[in-house]
């Protein structure tokens, strides 16, 4: 059967601040386990203004401590703009505290601009040493790291978080040779790339098989349009990024929509809307399970993870809920 799981990435909404944003994602991480998700992930963004999300260790510290079923983690922790050492301490306080429960989402990302990467302290190149670095940070959880002789992250040492590769660009081929699991997402290069994994994966101490997790924008609404109105508000602001430089906060499905109603016909933000929304997934509760299945057949996931975010937050926890009934039966 199917896994569910969840990634928020802590939006702002227009009229609130980034301190209610972690708060409500908190919030909603013990809705998610009510509803029977499997986990709950949060993100790693620096200096987004529409995203309160950029210290995921921390953040995911405070939702495991909220809840006590659902499997807790990052996707990912951007590894190029850490220090694996620092990286393998963080989860192994959190694996210590919450034993069983605890998710490493590792992703090969470095910062969005110049400016944030110089604050960071690493160019666009440190991306290129994600796989040594990765290897290391796998060393100080068996003992076995030797970029750094004698020296051992305490107490993430004999410890086992579930590790994740986020999958983009040769995220898949990393995976595959350290024996890691997967996340992608289902654009349309995922059938490719997940065939190169499944053939190139390497059995670890870490994972005896292949395993991948697709991530997908999925709504679900009483009609088809209801479901799509859901996903307006996070495209749009993507598409505000694209032309403007910066992540806005998220703002209300319809204003969006009659903003978009107004736009001329060949206005660059309708073509960069429609390129957002490709791939996302929307419907009643018999449509979504017809694209789900399709999804998970096609790409043969083990797990699905959704991130849909809209502005009002009743009506996405009711679009969760509707979900969940979708893979509860």
């Amino acid at each position: 059967m199917t896994a569910y799981s969840i990634l928020d990435r802590s939006l702002v909404r227009r009229g609130s601040d980034p301190a209610a944003a972690l708060r409500e994602s908190v919030r909603f991480a013990r809705q998610a386990e009510e509803l029977g998700y499997h986990r709950f992930w949060v993100s790693e963004h620096h200096s987004v203004p529409g995203v309160a999300g950029s210290a995921p260790t921390v953040l995911a510290a405070a939702v495991a401590a909220a809840t006590s079923r659902i499997r807790v983690g990052t996707g990912g922790v951007m590894l190029p703009n850490h220090r694996p050492l620092v990286v393998a301490e963080q989860f192994g306080v959190l694996e210590s505290l919450h034993p069983g429960r605890i998710d490493m989402g590792l992703g090969r990302s470095v910062g969005f601009t110049g400016g944030i990467r110089r604050a960071l302290g690493h160019g666009k190149e440190a991306a290129d040493g994600f796989g040594d670095q990765l290897a290391e940070l796998l060393g100080y959880f068996t003992g076995t790291q030797s970029v750094h002789p004698g020296v051992h992250a305490l107490p993430a040492e004999g410890l086992r978080p579930q590790v994740f590769v986020l999958a983009m660009g040769a995220g898949a081929d990393i995976a595959a040779e350290h024996g890691l699991p997967m996340v992608i997402g289902g654009g349309a290069r995922m059938v490719d790339a997940v065939a190169r994994y499944r053939a190139g994966f390497r059995p670890s101490a870490w994972a005896a098989r292949p395993y991948v997790m697709v991530a997908v924008d999925v709504a679900v609404g009483p009609t088809a349009a209801e479901a799509a109105l859901l996903q307006l508000p996070e495209a749009w602001s993507t598409v505000r990024s694209r032309t403007g430089g910066a992540f806005p906060p998220l703002v209300p499905a319809e204003e969006v929509a009659e903003e978009v109603a107004a736009l001329a016909p060949g206005a660059r933000e309708r073509a960069y809307l429609e390129e957002t929304l490709k791939g996302k997934i929307h419907g009643t509760e018999p449509e979504v399970a017809v694209a789900l299945s399709a999804l998970v057949e096609a790409s043969g996931a083990d797990e699905v993870l959704v991130t849909m975010n809209t502005y009002d937050l009743d009506r996405r926890l009711d679009s969760y809920r509707r979900l969940a009934t979708v893979f509860t039966g």
